[in-house]
């Protein structure tokens, strides 16, 4: 199937990324793109900057990169900006985090020097773990908006900004369900006025960033743009939306692995995971209420690739549980455990194990990076709402209403493509192949 393709709008001047959560993840993302224009490092991990795409046929031999293809905003015309509860600039901040080496901060440390965060938008009832004293005052979370727009428009206008897109880069707030005040945006609004406690702190970011037409992405497992009264308002102002909770070390494992189980027809008994990790973030989970929130994301995982519904003699009565340990000694190299009790034919039971030592934030930067610049990409297509083709970056992709989210990372990979195959107005890749052996 080929399509006609969309107009997509050039990218045009600088493009503005705002972050609420100027923290480990943060820092070495701002300072990865810093030193890749350097030319002293290299993008790894990034789809955007170092992958490549297939067009036609296999015999075509056309497989251009996807930063050639797609009219994407450069690293170059990058701008950052955001919010924090510490004042620390990013290179303070980088070298506290403990993730990068000096001896590469110190190379780029006047543009990390010239970042400093804004005052956040915070409130220690939703990371009980933490207490920052940069933070903003306001009457009610309608008032602590208006003050996040402002720093937004200020931002826009120092430097000349003709596009702009926030990612919540924020820690992981305490586990809250929907209700009435996110039914319609207008009981939203009316709960920002009356300091409604369904309201959480990445909410205020959200609205004030939809109300600004900036696209949104959360990179954390708080309910945040998945309610309707903020659903409501991207559709009304035609701006994309995704997220949620970066896909990175451990549930990056579980897309990769549970695909290959259930592509094979092997049952599953258990799945037991546990981490270890010392980040700021490690120490937030610690609290009982943040780690509920992080648990609900990570569970879902396995329950949609494997649908237990449609297999029950494989896949309906495995155990899945899963533990976050603080353990500051480890500060943002995680680690994390794995054991897989599976069975095979005739039911003879197998076990797989993995050890993944990973890096937190090393795993979160080029997801940052490749969120900053496809929403950008989507924005100028005209592709508001749901962005359903970026679950690929996600724990707990959003989805319309009655769908449920794909998991499979390689759907997902090829649910992305596809999309900026139809952009282009190429041919769908459905990997069938049987013209090759008309």
């Amino acid at each position: 199937m080929i399509s006609k393709g969309i107009n997509i709008d050039p990218a045009e001047g600088k493009l503005g990324v705002v972050i609420p959560g100027m923290g480990a993840v943060t820092s070495t993302f701002i300072a990865g793109v810093l030193a890749i224009r350097k030319g002293l490092a290299k993008p790894i991990g990034s789809l955007t900057q170092m992958g490549t795409i297939r067009l036609g046929k296999r015999t075509d031999n056309r497989i251009p990169m996807i930063k050639d293809f797609l009219p994407l905003a450069e690293l170059e015309d990058i701008v950052f900006g955001g919010w924090d509860i510490f004042s620390d600039d990013m290179y303070t901040a980088s070298v506290k985090a403990g993730v990068l080496e000096k001896t590469l901060l110190d190379q780029i440390r006047p543009e990390m020097e010239a970042i400093k965060p804004w005052a956040a938008a915070f409130d220690k009832a939703y990371v009980k773990k933490l207490d920052g004293t940069h933070v903003k005052k306001g009457a009610n979370k309608m008032e602590l908006a208006e003050q996040v727009m402002e720093d937004i428009r200020n931002f826009q206008k120092v430097n000349n900004l003709k596009r702009t897109v926030m990612v919540w880069i924020g820690s992981t707030e305490i586990f809250l369900k929907p209700s009435a005040v996110h039914a319609t945006l207008e009981s939203f609004e009316k709960g920002m006025r009356d300091n409604d406690p369904g309201i959480a702190p990445s909410m205020i970011y959200a609205y004030a960033a939809l109300k600004l037409g900036v696209p949104y992405a959360n990179g954390a497992p708080n309910l945040t743009v998945d309610v309707p009264a903020l659903l409501e308002l991207a559709k009304k102002n035609n701006v994309p939306i995704c997220g949620k909770d970066f896909k990175t070390g451990q549930t990056l494992m579980k897309t990769i692995l549970a695909p290959g189980l259930k592509a094979r027809m092997l049952g599953l008994n258990g799945w037991f995971s546990t981490n270890i990790l010392g980040n700021r973030d490690g120490e937030v989970l610690d609290d009982p209420e943040s780690f509920k929130t992080k648990e609900e994301s990570k569970l879902s995982v396995l329950e949609h690739i494997l649908q237990p519904q449609l297999y029950p003699e494989l896949y309906s009565n495995y155990s899945h549980l899963v533990r976050i340990n603080y353990y500051p000694p480890r500060g943002d190299a995680k680690e994390g455990w794995d054991n897989i009790d599976l069975f095979g034919w005739l039911g003879y039971p197998m076990q797989i194990k993995v050890d993944f030592l990973c890096r937190d934030s090393i795993l979160a930067a080029p997801l940052v990076l490749d969120l900053v610049i496809l929403l950008d990409l989507a924005q100028r297509c005209g592709m508001g709402g749901i962005q359903e083709w970026l679950s690929f970056y996600f724990k707990s992709p959003m989805v319309a209403e009655g769908l449920y989210p794909e998991h499979d990372l390689f759907i997902q990979l090829i649910k992305l493509k596809n999309t900026m195959r139809h952009l282009k107005g190429e041919e769908m890749i459905t990997h069938l192949g049987l013209e090759y052996y008309d």
